[in-house]
């Protein structure tokens, strides 16, 4: 299906059993659950879906899995996280054959690439199939960046279409819009400065603490579309303290902890990765069920003003 490139995206959740043997069926379950709440989009298998701790096989059927559930509903954006560019068009090609909607395309895992190898891992990806691209920036944990001349060497490259700017630094939404207008849409990808990334020129939101609070999530980004600025600043002002998790190391760990707490998911993670301990975990816990009990009232506020585009 075509992807509208707007709205509230969650980077869903890999359910895991007991043995942490993949759960397919809870996998759908989440992803349904979700959907059902309102969320525009999926983002199957980006760093919450622990992309990097399966073998590509386990992908291909986390994938299917998804799309199979979703049958259409919204749109499906994978994950495409390698060490190479071989292995990522490799996936990117699984991915357009297991009915995938779109790709949310990272830089090169271990190897810190200089600007033209970033160029051409991007461009040799986006040649080995059709699907649109979403290019995936985050600095702080990818230590490269997409800057404006790596963005500027793409622009004839017709399926990169959109960046998801993770960077903690606002301006780069301006300075991004200055200089290429709308050809590359913006999504807001870092929770705790979503709303600021809307104000500044981003369509949409990758998040990760939609998958404890979707209804709110979705009410945030729909609140700012039609103007009513309280109502946002509202909820985006009870969600900071969860959303400040997604910046943090542990953030797969805490958003799935979350996902318990509110009964939508396991916290089960894959090595290296383990469930939170001690304090840490008491710490989110009671985020969670504190944020639970003080949700905002949903309803819109009688003032409306749209934002200029």
């Amino acid at each position: 299906m075509a992807i509208g490139w707007k709205g509230v995206f969650p980077a869903v959740t890999t359910q895991l059993r007991a043995d942490l043997s993949i759960d397919l069926a809870d996998t759908q379950r989440v992803v349904d659950d979700l959907i059902r709440d309102g969320v525009t989009g999926v983002i199957a298998l980006g760093t919450v879906g622990e992309n990097n701790s399966l073998e590509y096989d386990e992908k291909v059927q986390v994938l299917s899995a998804i799309v199979e559930v979703v049958d259409g509903r919204v749109p499906v954006i994978t994950g495409c996280s390698e060490y190479d560019t071989r292995r990522a068009a490799r996936y990117a090609q699984a991915a357009e054959k297991a009915g995938a909607d779109g790709l949310m395309l990272l830089p090169p895992m271990v190897y810190v690439p200089q600007s033209h190898e970033l160029v051409n891992h991007f461009k040799g990806v986006a040649e080995s199939m059709d699907l649109p691209i979403m290019l995936y920036n985050n600095p702080p944990a990818y230590r490269t960046v997409i800057n404006k001349d790596v963005l500027s060497a793409l622009v004839d490259v017709k399926n990169i279409v959109a960046v998801k700017e993770s960077a903690p630094d606002t301006r780069r939404f301006t300075d991004f819009r200055n200089e290429f207008g709308d050809r590359y849409v913006l999504f807001a990808g870092l929770d705790d400065v979503a709303l600021e990334g809307l104000y500044l020129g981003a369509q949409g939101w990758v998040s990760g603490l939609t998958n404890a609070f979707p209804k709110e999530s979705v009410e945030l980004v729909n609140a700012f579309e039609r103007g009513d600025h309280a109502k946002a600043l509202e909820i985006y002002r009870w969600f900071m303290p969860l959303l400040h998790l997604d910046a943090e190391h542990d953030l797969v760990q805490s958003i799935k902890l979350a996902e318990e707490v509110m009964g939508r998911g396991s916290e089960r993670v894959l090595p290296p990765r383990y469930v939170l301990q001690g304090e840490r975990r008491a710490e989110v816990i009671a985020m969670v069920e504190k944020a639970a009990a003080t949700r905002p009232d949903l309803t819109p506020t009688a003032a409306a003003t749209p934002v200029l585009a």
